[in-house]
């Protein structure tokens, strides 16, 4: 089972697999040269063997994870958008929208960043 499906299987809620189906769909047709991998139990977004982003679901909100430089660098756009940020992370609600322009800036802002990476975190 590849690492979407392993991800979807974990929402029992139809709203929110639709949700994060969408999500994870869009993000694979705007950034076709990532790869999808489980590590740490999460689903998670590489570019040439490096981290971009990753998702974790809870019962109120699902969390986005991308490293502390590109959360500082974003982080007035995230809250702007109305979602929670903690040390580490951002949380969006599952009854929020996405703000998929924010997503393609953070992941595009990544994948730029880490371009000439051979590492997996920063």
């Amino acid at each position: 089972m590849d690492a979407i499906q392993q991800a979807l299987n974990k929402l029992a809620d139809p709203a929110q697999h639709k949700k994060i189906a969408e999500l994870f769909a869009w993000i694979l047709k705007t950034f076709p040269t990532l790869k999808v991998e489980t590590k740490w139990n999460q689903p998670m977004f590489l570019d040439h063997g490096t981290f971009i982003i990753s998702f974790s679901f809870a019962k109120e909100h699902f969390s986005v994870a991308v490293e502390y430089d590109t959360l500082q660098k974003f982080q007035a756009d995230i809250i702007n958008a109305g979602y929670t940020k903690t040390t580490m992370l951002f949380q969006v609600k599952w009854k929020q929208d996405i703000d998929y322009d924010l997503f393609k800036r953070i992941i595009e802002t990544n994948i730029k960043e880490k371009a000439a990476f051979t590492t997996f975190w920063r």
